[in-house]
């Protein structure tokens, strides 16, 4: 059995402002050239179709292409699709039970009555069953019905919630079996602090949605969705396959691409990273101004400065635009400090007239001190006399 195991698509992001679609539809179209190449059994998408619950006519219409096309490039194939935190559940869940008599499931709503379960999704090849089991990204109170509450009627935690949810389920340990999930799973006993997470990603105040990944050791293969950086959570068959681009500034530099898994019988599972080259890179250009402008590029590019002199910001701002034409911002790591020195002992303070003029340098005539005087000393009698 092989397929494709992708997620955070996050079709209809912007960058930075900036249009992203023609970059989505380009590694959209790469995702279905690899499909025509490898001949993947199915495709598997852990969440975060869209970047927002209610996405653009142009997203919807891009989604629809990518989906087409791949149906007909593997018209054998299984198409499996979940909700991620960014998606609308209920928009996703629309059709489900008629778009999966055509082996494509897209499941938007976790499991919600007590005769609900985990939708599975069972496919077969010459080393037998391998059950698929599609979670969707699920909050404690979304399932708060059949999972029951914690000690004095409290909400379980996500940890709670997402033990009892999959605990629920009958799983045949005998068969090869694959979870796809869309939550923040970490090896029990990690600092959640000390994962590296993207600035593309919405995260929780204090971490309350970490979830041990010991739930997950029961199936052959975690195919996980949320984390935007490629990562294992603890061993190789439990990962997150990340974003097909790169959604932030944070993920410059990063290798995208999707993992393809092989299974064959039970306990022999290897993962692939085909590697998805991108139509325009994200990249952090840092240096002087005279060594970045030699970069010049198409590429979506923030630039970091390193001179210490000042600079005519209009006229820096238009010679990087016209060697970045995909410029998203400009940062400077050394800011111009004062050249003026601040007193802070009670006896070098200086005068109003004498801080102005350290402050001002040369740029006050001699022929105006009289008018700077006039106007300071009617200020400070202002000041003075508001305060008192």
């Amino acid at each position: 059995m092989r397929f494709f195991h992708l997620s955070d698509l996050h079709i209809g992001l912007k960058l930075m402002n900036r249009d992203f679609s023609e970059d989505q539809e380009y590694i959209l179209r790469q995702i279905v050239t690899m499909a025509a190449e490898q001949k993947p059994d199915a495709v598997v998408i852990a969440g975060d179709i869209y970047d927002r619950p209610v996405p653009s006519a142009e997203a919807v219409d891009l989604f629809d292409h990518f989906v087409t096309n791949l149906s007909e490039t593997l018209p054998d194939g299984t198409i499996m699709i979940i909700s991620g935190n960014h998606d609308s559940a209920q928009r996703v869940d629309c059709f489900r039970s008629v778009l999966s008599k055509h082996r494509l499931y897209m499941i938007g709503m976790p499991p919600r009555t007590q005769e609900e379960h985990i939708e599975k999704v069972v496919l077969e090849d010459r080393y037998g069953t391998v059950n698929f089991y599609l979670l969707p990204f699920v909050k404690p109170s979304m399932v708060r019905q059949i999972v029951g509450e914690g000690e004095n009627g409290n909400g379980l935690s996500y940890n709670d919630t997402l033990h009892r949810l999959i605990g629920r389920e009958c799983i045949h340990e005998k068969e090869r079996n694959v979870i796809v999930s869309h939550q923040f799973y970490l090896p029990k006993g990690t600092d959640p602090d000390a994962v590296e997470r993207m600035d593309s990603e919405i995260r929780t105040v204090g971490n309350i949605d970490e979830i041990g990944a010991d739930v997950l050791e029961c199936f052959d293969y975690a195919a996980l969705g949320h984390i935007h950086k490629p990562m294992t959570v603890g061993k190789d068959t439990i990962r997150y396959c990340g974003t097909p681009l790169a959604c932030s500034v944070s993920e410059a530099g990063q290798e995208k691409g999707i993992i393809m898994v092989d299974m064959a019988k039970k306990g022999e599972v290897m993962t692939t990273v085909l590697p998805l080259e991108p139509l325009r890179k994200v990249r952090v250009i840092k240096g002087e101004l005279k060594d970045v402008l030699k970069e010049g590029c198409a590429d979506y590019v923030t630039v970091i400065l390193c001179d210490k002199v000042d600079f005519d910001v209009l006229d820096l701002q238009d010679r990087l635009r016209l060697a970045f034409p995909n410029l998203l911002e400009i940062r400077r790591e050394n800011q111009v400090k004062p050249d003026y020195i601040p007193v802070l002992g009670e006896k070098e303070i200086l005068d109003p007239f004498a801080l102005c003029c350290s402050f001002m340098k040369d740029r006050i005539d001699v022929e105006e001190e009289d008018a700077y005087r006039k106007i300071l000393r009617e200020v400070v009698n202002v000041v003075n006399d508001m305060e008192g």
